[in-house]
């Protein structure tokens, strides 16, 4: 038998879920989360084999709580499921070491079996997901999304810097290289265009 804990925002999905999951597979649902935070806690509390979460939340997406198990369960195996596959954020996931991606859109039977072939400890990749994963134009290095990204959610290049344990300096000269690849004049209007091309 398999635990899981299920969480997505979508609360028609989730409930579909909990409920065909056991029903198709070995699969026991310990606990069910409609966003980041609350799947943090139950998995956590729960230590499932395998976290199922969506990628997409309000609040704390399915990234920033894939990171913030990581500091507790390292080794806590993660299946995320996914529907508009972005190049930049299956590359951050793969970093975060997920070890499976299924597209929300697949049958009950299929991410059932995906479950079982995580939790014997093997990866599972949708092909229609990998597929989207190598179409990456994206010039930007990942420190330069990186500070991008902290520009996005609001921080000064000072804060940043200390996220990031870089010298004020290096922040700025990762800001200017962005801004000058993505053809923008301010730190905002390239983090931006970032996230306009998919690439955060």
């Amino acid at each position: 038998m398999t635990t899981v804990v299920l969480a997505d925002d979508e609360a028609l999905l989730r409930s579909a879920l909990a409920a065909l999951l056991p029903l198709v597979g070995d699969v026991t649902v310990l606990a069910e989360a409609e966003e980041g935070a609350s799947a943090v806690a139950a998995t956590l509390r729960h230590r499932p084999d395998v976290l199922v979460i969506d990628l997409e939340m309000p609040g704390v997406d399915g990234l920033d709580a894939v990171t913030r198990i990581r500091r507790e369960l390292p080794d806590q195996v993660v299946l995320m499921l996914t529907r508009h596959a972005r190049p930049g954020v299956l590359r951050r996931a793969l970093g975060l070491g997920v070890q499976g991606f299924v597209s929300k859109s697949a049958e009950p039977e299929h991410i059932t079996s995906v479950i079982r072939t995580l939790a014997g400890g093997r990866r599972w990749i949708d092909p229609d997901v990998s597929a989207l994963a190598v179409i990456d134009d994206c010039p930007l290095t990942d420190r330069e999304l990186d500070v991008l990204r902290g520009t996005r959610e609001g921080y000064s290049a000072a804060e940043i810097s200390g996220q990031l344990h870089l010298a004020q300096g290096t922040v700025r000269n990762y800001l200017s290289s962005a801004m000058h690849k993505t053809q923008t004049r301010t730190r905002h209007e390239a983090a931006r265009y970032a996230h306009e091309h998919d690439w955060l």
